[in-house]
């Protein structure tokens, strides 16, 4: 028998092995089971996280709906992380590799890579702060430099803003340096109301204070009353009366679209005209004719 026969009858012997193939299904089925129960696991623990934080809004004593769902995301992400690693050592010792040299050279290489990796210890360390002080939680509308929009995720390494067109901003937490939170105090919906100078601003006064008195009962994100500051600028063509109200978070811009309009319909009822441009033309005889 030469060498040829002899290596084909042992790959023949080894792959009709019974024994193998038998190993091999084990670990395939255990690496399966795994997987089905760290997925299974992780929605579970979801569950439960949601249904502890849900309880809790019950109670008497509670923290800020903001800060719960932020913690809440939080905790999800953690639970994710610690599930998959836990199913990847147990893959491994599945494969029957050494898990405890390759953690122990893990953690020689991951001590070389911390030094060059910086920017991840940064945004982790960014990231507890910004949960720790509440600087903005999940839900509220913020602005990070040239991004805007309303948190969707706070997580240990990046923050993602949805703006108002859909689009979903990823931001590392070590780059948000300055924030500008819209939405942990009442908000001011400045409406500007401009009327021809031919009109009479007391009169047209008095038409808009009838009218924000009704508007305070009509919409129920008003905090305190609407307020006729009165004139706030002299225009080209126009005299500009400003009002002011101060309203829910992030309700600004709704509440100044509906006094615009409420207060435009009172104005055409009463007669107040408001101003459009207009064109004066000279015509200059010669003189002579």
């Amino acid at each position: 028998m030469n060498l040829a026969e002899k290596i084909l009858d042992q790959v023949k012997n080894y792959i009709t092995n019974i024994e193998l193939w038998l190993t091999l299904g084990q670990g395939v089925l255990k690496i399966f089971l795994i997987l089905i129960f760290a997925t299974v696991f992780i929605r579970i623990g979801k569950l439960a996280i949601r249904k502890v934080f849900l309880f809790r809004g019950r109670s008497p004593i509670r923290i800020s709906e903001r800060r719960e769902n932020t913690l809440a995301k939080l905790l999800e992400n953690v639970l994710t992380y610690v599930v998959y690693f836990i199913a990847i050592i147990m893959v491994l010792e599945t494969l029957s590799l050494d898990v405890g040299a390759l953690l122990a050279g893990a953690g020689i290489v991951g001590l070389a890579v911390g030094f060059g990796a910086q920017n991840l210890v940064r945004d982790i360390i960014t990231g507890f702060f910004i949960i720790f002080e509440d600087q903005f939680s999940v839900g509220d509308f913020i602005r990070v430099s040239t991004f805007e929009g309303t948190v969707e995720e706070i997580g240990l390494r990046t923050t993602k803003i949805k703006s108002w067109t859909g689009e979903i901003h990823i931001l590392p937490n070590g780059n948000i340096t300055e924030v500008t939170n819209f939405s942990i105090n009442n908000s001011i919906a400045v409406v500007d109301i401009s009327i021809a100078y031919e009109s009479d601003i007391p009169q047209a006064e008095r038409i808009i204070q009838e009218l924000l008195i009704e508007v305070q009962d009509k919409y129920e994100d008003i905090v305190q009353p609407p307020e006729l500051l009165g004139v706030q600028n002299l225009g080209a063509s126009e005299v500009i009366l400003r009002v002011t109200c101060e309203v829910e978070p992030m309700r600004h811009f709704h509440i100044a679209r509906m006094l615009r309009k409420d207060i435009k319909i009172r104005l055409d009822e009463k007669g107040i005209e408001i101003p459009y441009p207009r064109i004066v033309m000279y015509n200059r005889k010669e003189e002579g004719n």
